[in-house]
């Protein structure tokens, strides 16, 4: 898939021959690999969330359990049924195990194993039997007492197929893709989760599980070296340049991925996703962060809209319509 898209986004040094894959093809593996990277990231992070904030109902009695497993869907994108008073069990089921619901762990990890199938032309053999492993052995139920075993495996599933495309593939289009996927999730998601929380000191046990479930809090702790504050906690997930699950190292790799799929840039703002990308970055690399934390919902929005845009942008550019690849469960 080296030097699929030009400068223009048009096909560039990978024609297709009578005997090789249509630019149709070749477009719809791409697209599949973007789709691929975006539920393998948004499967593992709902894993951690969820197992994070569901331990937490278990522990805490004090918890209004209705008014918490709402606020949960409402930030993993999940329906929320309406009229009945919601359980930490009615949200494993909605987001862990539903397998009709878009925004649970089950749809996502088939939707993955549908675009690797859609692109078997570009997927390794080794990806391919990972995701369709994984989505076999998906259960429909899990016991009260194998949650935590349920999100351990799932994480360890990602990891797996993040790890093979990670070891065993060439920086080419097709990582460019999958990667970019991957991080345009993970700003989104990061996004979610700190939108979720308003910034007052008094809601410092809250940032604590924030940091857990999105696996920063030893990371944290060992930039911070001190107790979890509101303020180093957004500031850590918003804008750590070191850290993998930070927005703004998310959003510079996307940037990246984008401007490494079309090397040769001609022409000043020719593409509207890396415009977008880097006006973003730009943003959380110059914007004070006092008045960022100040302002912190706005900025949030910014950036899903954002990521929303620019993947929106990423679609229209390199993926035509008659191509379009399994994106069921994709948020809005």
């Amino acid at each position: 898939m080296e030097g699929l898209f030009d400068g223009s986004g048009r096909q560039g040094a990978t024609r297709p021959t009578r005997t090789g894959p249509s630019r149709t093809a070749l477009s719809r593996a791409a697209e599949s690999l973007f789709w691929i990277g975006r539920y393998i990231e948004r499967s593992d992070g709902a894993a951690g969330i969820l197992d994070v904030h569901l331990q937490l109902l278990l522990e805490d009695p004090w918890i209004d359990e209705d008014l918490a497993c709402r606020s949960l869907l409402a930030v993993m994108g999940g329906t929320a049924p309406d009229g009945v008073q919601l359980s930490s069990r009615d949200v494993l089921e909605i987001l862990a195990v539903n397998r009709s619901e878009p925004a649970s762990i089950a749809h996502s990890l088939g939707a993955a194993r549908e675009n690797a199938k859609r692109a078997r032309e570009i997927v390794s053999s080794e990806l391919w039997e990972c995701l369709n492993t994984t989505r076999a052995r998906m259960p429909r139920k899990v016991a009260s007492d194998k949650v935590h075993e349920f999100f351990a495996w799932v994480h360890e599933r990602s990891a797996l197929a993040v790890g093979i495309i990670e070891s065993a593939t060439r920086r080419d289009d097709a990582w460019q893709f999958f990667t970019l996927g991957r991080s345009l999730e993970r700003a989104e998601l990061i996004a979610r989760l700190l939108s979720a929380r308003s910034l007052t000191e008094e809601e410092g046990s809250s940032w604590t599980t924030i940091l857990r479930s999105c696996g920063a809090y030893e990371a944290y702790l060992r930039t911070y070296r001190g107790e979890t504050s509101a303020r180093t906690a957004a500031e850590f997930l918003l804008l750590d340049r070191l850290f993998p699950r930070s927005i703004l190292f998310s959003i510079r790799r996307a940037e990246v991925c984008v401007r490494d799929i079309e090397p040769r840039t001609d022409r000043a703002g020719s593409d509207a996703a890396q415009r977008l990308l880097g006006q973003l970055r730009s943003e959380l690399e110059n914007f004070p962060i006092d008045d960022m934390l100040e302002d912190l919902p706005r900025q949030l929005d910014s950036v899903q809209l954002a990521t929303a845009a620019a993947a929106e942008a990423i679609r229209q550019r390199y993926f035509p319509a008659e191509a379009a690849a399994t994106r069921a469960g994709r948020r809005s």
